[in-house]
């Protein structure tokens, strides 16, 4: 059993960056792929970004490439997102995930998933 927690969120202008981070519990962290996805007002989640269990292996939505990176650190089990050049489009409840297994960008294999972060682009 893996928990969660999402933080790092909030309400930025245009253009700003902000830095999400996932901690997670458990002493198996470095087993898990990991990935971020988003849900916008009205609209389906969707795949973000997601990072292997080494780190060594991402991936990347086409609307994101370029301005978002995914990492983490298995010595303190957490994963971060840092997004730049943050644009209203941008605007959602982020969540992070894990499955034990190969990284993947889709959403229906991942078994935990966290409570969610709000992030608000203003124009």
């Amino acid at each position: 059993q893996v928990q969660l927690v999402e933080s790092g969120g909030g309400l930025v202008r245009a253009g700003a960056s902000l830095r999400l981070s996932c901690a997670a519990s458990g002493r198996t962290f470095s087993s898990y792929a990991m990935g971020w996805f988003r849900q916008a007002p009205g609209k389906e989640r969707e795949f973000v970004a997601a990072i292997s269990r080494s780190g060594g292996v991402t991936y990347f939505a086409d609307s994101v490439k370029g301005r978002f990176t995914i990492s983490r650190d298995n010595a303190k089990n957490t994963v971060y997102l840092q997004m730049n050049s943050l644009n209203p489009e941008d605007t959602a409840v982020y969540y992070c995930a894990a499955r034990s297994g190969m990284v993947t960008i889709s959403e229906t294999v991942y078994d935990y998933w966290g409570q969610g972060t709000q992030v608000t682009v203003s124009s």
